[in-house]
């Protein structure tokens, strides 16, 4: 007979370790996350489970280490199929010569689709919960991400240059605000207006931006600073660096997310804090394109929220945000020459709940904490190249690559188990890639 004192719940996951993020710099040893349906409703001692709660589903994870699930605060899903395709050029020949022609020729809704899918494993593969989404065709994307069970923030994605998918900015908006409405209702899909980068869109679209973000109350999402040559067209056309610009466009605010900005003088930092807008730290796609190297410690000088993006597959490729991470912690150490910035506490927080402020979802995401909608990450730190054990969050920052994700929680649903996804085929995907490679090379 059950105890009546005992409560019945969804999952219960026992843990060697749990680093919540939330409070700071904590790691629980032997404790264990209670779900109900799809949220954290406690987070306990593992030897007192038994006497509160009961589940059908209870994992023993006696070497793992649970993290809440990893955001990746931008990309451009679909660009999987585009992988290895313009490699070595700067950004202004990558984009110019490679890959908007490329885009022209082959981006189709299907085309968004089965990339968008494909990502996607390969997100959930790599402990990623949730995405921060802009490309074009965003409906079909939007059908890609319902099945593969992730959560993303889809950009509607804005431009004043004509493509296959719109033929100006009024087009794009228009466009994207249509495809929102058929996501609306899901629960694991927001939106953001997604203005592509301030030298591809004008002040009047802009503007037209900043209306649609102010009624419906829409984060907005853009590549900004990513080059010194963006700044100096900038300079030349409008006599205002792109930020002061975008700020006296009423652009900046704390729903904003400044892709990139590499390239940011003392004024803009200002301007950035000021507004309590957020920056996506890209470091991988920044050093292969030779766009140079964001400034982190002024950026957390100035008090501003850093979160790590992995750009798109063209650019990084592969959509692997703890690499990022990473590589951010190691490479913010070489150019400070202080080894203690970004420090594995700090570089945990900015795959975690950084990213999820910047997305404005920082009440359901971004730690496990009570009442917090279980999206985790479970790494397997029982090999030879994560022992011994001393610092668990030392371990995930410095020694853990993606390999070790041995389970993946969204919204309290198990979608990867030890190399098995629950939503996607990974031969369909791998069948719908080759399909793609043949038609690009035998037409490119």
């Amino acid at each position: 007979m059950t105890d009546t004192r005992i409560q019945i719940v969804s999952t219960i996951i026992s843990a060697k370790w749990i680093c919540p993020v939330r409070p700071q710099n904590t790691v629980l040893e032997d404790h264990s996350i209670i779900i109900d349906e799809n949220r954290i409703i406690d987070v306990i001692e593992t030897k007192k489970v038994a006497s509160l709660y009961q589940t059908n589903q209870h994992f023993q994870l006696h070497h793992h280490i649970v993290t809440p699930g990893l955001i990746n605060a931008h990309t451009h899903a679909a660009m999987n199929l585009f992988r290895g395709f313009a490699d070595d050029q700067p950004l202004d020949t990558w984009l110019n010569d490679s890959i908007w022609p490329l885009e022209k020729k082959w981006v189709t809704p299907d085309f968004v689709h089965d990339g968008t899918l494909i990502a996607c494993a390969e997100m959930l593969k790599s402990g990623i919960t949730t995405f921060n989404e802009m490309y074009f065709y965003p409906e079909a994307a939007s059908r890609a991400i319902k099945q593969s069970g992730m959560r993303a923030n889809i950009g509607l994605f804005v431009m004043d240059y004509s493509s296959n998918y719109a033929n100006d900015g009024e087009d794009y908006l228009m466009k994207g605000l249509e495809a929102r409405d058929g996501w609306r209702d899901e629960n694991l899909i927001t939106s953001s207006l997604a203005p592509h980068a301030p030298y591809s869109v004008s002040d009047k679209t802009l503007n037209q931006v900043v209306t649609y973000a102010n009624q419906l109350n829409l984060t907005i999402h853009m590549h900004v600073h990513e080059t010194e040559y963006e700044i100096n067209s900038s300079l030349k056309e409008y006599q205002l660096r792109p930020i002061e610009r975008l700020n006296r466009l009423g652009i900046l605010s704390p729903q904003f997310m400044a892709v990139h900005a590499v390239y940011l003088n003392d004024e803009d930092l200002n301007t950035l804090s000021k507004e309590s807008a957020s920056v996506i730290h890209c470091p991988t796609s920044n050093l292969k394109l030779g766009s140079g190297i964001a400034h982190i410690e002024a950026l957390q000088k100035n008090h501003i929220n850093v979160c790590i993006g992995t750009d798109g597959s063209a650019s990084n490729n592969k959509q692997d945000v703890l690499h990022d991470m990473q590589l951010a912690s190691l490479l913010a150490k070489g150019v400070t020459k202080n080894p203690a910035i970004l420090d594995a506490k700090t570089s945990l927080e900015m795959v975690t709940i950084n990213g999820a402020k910047a997305l404005g979802l920082e009440d359901c995401i971004g730690s496990i904490e009570k009442g917090k909608l279980a999206d985790l990450t479970v790494f397997n730190m029982d090999h030879i190249s994560t022992l011994p054990m001393y610092d668990p969050m030392s371990h995930l920052v410095y020694a853990a690559t993606r390999e070790e994700v041995s389970h993946v929680w969204v919204n309290g649903l198990l979608q990867y188990e030890e190399g098995h996804l629950t939503s996607i085929d990974v031969q369909t995907c791998k069948d719908i890639s080759l399909r793609w490679q043949l038609k690009l090379k035998q037409n490119v």
